[in-house]
């Protein structure tokens, strides 16, 4: 079982070393909710890594996906399709600058890995607090059910 701190993924204090106050009001502020309020609990996601572009399967036109859903045109046996790891295909000169801009998948908002440290430890902090919300929410549930 973990401890408090490799759960928050946080260090304890060294011998002498100072609490950051500007981090505890930080903290107060989202946890009391006024973050969202001031607009700073939603940050617009990255582009996505160098790597996770050219990483994306080249697939064959086979006919069983009939048309990009950025460009609106038909694929042909001479398109260059590449397909998302969430399965949604779409021609490479269509999907390659979109993912040089944004992080997601254009229909399903699928996420794929970005190169912006801070953005993956949001994304990692926004996934915990969802995590330990079901957790509370299961352990009232077992308490008083």
């Amino acid at each position: 079982m973990s401890d408090y701190f490799e759960e928050m993924g946080w260090t304890p204090l060294r011998d002498g070393e100072a609490p950051n106050s500007f981090l505890h009001m930080a903290r107060l502020l989202r946890d009391f909710g006024m973050w969202d309020e001031l607009g700073l609990g939603e940050r617009l996601p990255p582009p996505a890594s160098k790597e996770a572009i050219s990483n994306l399967k080249d697939i064959k036109f086979d006919g069983t996906c009939q048309q990009c859903t950025v460009c609106l045109k038909d694929f042909d046996a001479a398109s260059s399709i590449k397909s998302m790891p969430c399965r949604h295909s779409f021609h490479n000169e269509c999907i390659t600058p979109w993912l040089k801009k944004t992080n997601s998948c254009p229909l399903c908002r699928y996420e794929l890995p970005t190169d912006d440290e801070d953005y993956e430890l949001y994304k990692k902090e926004k996934k915990r607090a969802v995590q330990r919300e079901e957790d509370v929410k299961s352990l009232h549930n077992s308490m008083f059910s």
